[in-house]
């Protein structure tokens, strides 16, 4: 509508007449000449603010039952908080208590090895670029770290340090293709060299191709020239599969390593080789066979048998000789004594 003076003038008597609409009916009370009007509204116009109504409501209530309720959703937000802050703590002492195990049993593996470590922490995984099997540790130069320091934990051989910087270095896993190792049997002493395969075992080349192996045997470490990159002794793996011998120079065993290379945490570096070579002397214990129960059978002598009434076999003579063969001889001597000449396995009789 185009606002023009008979739009205005129209508009005027509209508003005009809603005002005198408004005073008839509050003065006519409940005579009022519009309630006709007001009931037909009703019928035609309640259906649908009942339908708004219902729309409308549950979003009131619930607006109504949040600003209500504010006061619980705080408790609830504090103890969900309180809640929050027990797990954190709970999983934190339960890492603190894991920690504190992989560095006894670390500490325990160097006194046993006599070697000097130095305790550091894995804090990165993987490299920038290539895909080797490294770690980063929160150790350094500053720290006393070299490159080519083997590096171990409590279970075994971890790897050896490759690059080393003020407060941080990188260790290559013994998992890794590009690591080899000098390894030496247990008992054996076959010497052969062990190289990364990744998540799979170690692949082990012995110098010895008729070298006996079987699965089970454990391998440490042989050591290296001025112990760099290995120092002798450290727990290697234990062998879990032996291919047959076929002629060649070498062998080939593979070794399960003791060491999860996927959950590294705590980890030393052998900073101080030990003064002679522990040998086997770092290597768990081997668990104990189980004894296989053994069965007493005891058996009832039957009353058929030949046991003699009177010196049953193996107890004492009264007299103080004991019965040849459990048998009295009939032509023994009255006191008990055999008598050698007719004894009962006599074959002259």
């Amino acid at each position: 509508m185009r606002d023009t003076r008979e739009s205005r003038l129209l508009l005027v008597l509209l508003i005009a007449v809603a005002f005198a609409l408004i005073t008839v009916d509050i003065h006519g009370g409940e005579n009022s000449p519009l309630d006709g009007a007001r009931q037909v509204g009703a019928t035609v116009f309640g259906p649908v603010e009942n339908g708004m109504a219902a729309a409308v409501d549950p979003v009131g209530n619930a607006i109504g039952a949040v600003r209500d309720s504010g006061e619980r959703h705080n408790k609830i937000a504090d103890l969900q908080r309180e809640n929050e802050a027990l797990k954190q703590k709970l999983g934190s002492d339960a890492r603190n208590r894991s920690r504190l195990n992989q560095l006894d049993a670390m500490m325990k593996t160097a006194g046993e090895g006599q070697y000097g470590i130095k305790a550091a922490q894995v804090i990165g995984i993987g490299a920038a670029q290539g895909f080797s099997w490294t770690v980063t540790i929160d150790a350094g130069s500053r720290d006393g770290i070299k490159r080519d320091m083997t590096v171990l934990n409590g279970e075994g051989l971890v790897g050896r340090v490759t690059t080393v910087g003020p407060s941080t270095a990188t260790v290559l896993l013994a998992n890794d293709p590009d690591f080899t190792v000098g390894t030496r049997m247990e008992n054996s002493d076959e010497l052969g060299f062990a190289t990364g395969q990744g998540d799979r075992p170690l692949s082990v080349q012995l110098l010895n191709g008729k070298a006996k192996v079987k699965a089970g045997d454990r391998l440490v470490t042989f050591g290296s020239q001025s112990d760099k990159p290995f120092v002798p002794g450290v727990p290697v793996g234990e062998v879990v599969k032996v291919d047959p011998s076929g002629g060649d120079l070498t062998r080939t065993i593979y070794v399960r390593p003791y060491v999860g290379f996927t959950k590294l945490d705590i980890v030393g570096i052998v900073v101080q080789a030990p003064r002679t070579d522990p040998r086997d002397e770092v290597l768990p214990a081997k668990p104990k066979p189980t004894p296989t129960p053994t069965v007493t059978v005891t058996v009832t002598p039957s009353p058929t048998g030949n046991a003699n009434p009177d010196n049953a076999a193996g107890e004492a003579n009264p007299n103080g000789n004991a019965a040849q063969n459990g048998n009295r001889n009939p032509h023994g001597d009255p006191n008990g004594n055999a008598n050698a000449n007719n004894a009962v396995d006599n074959r002259g009789r």
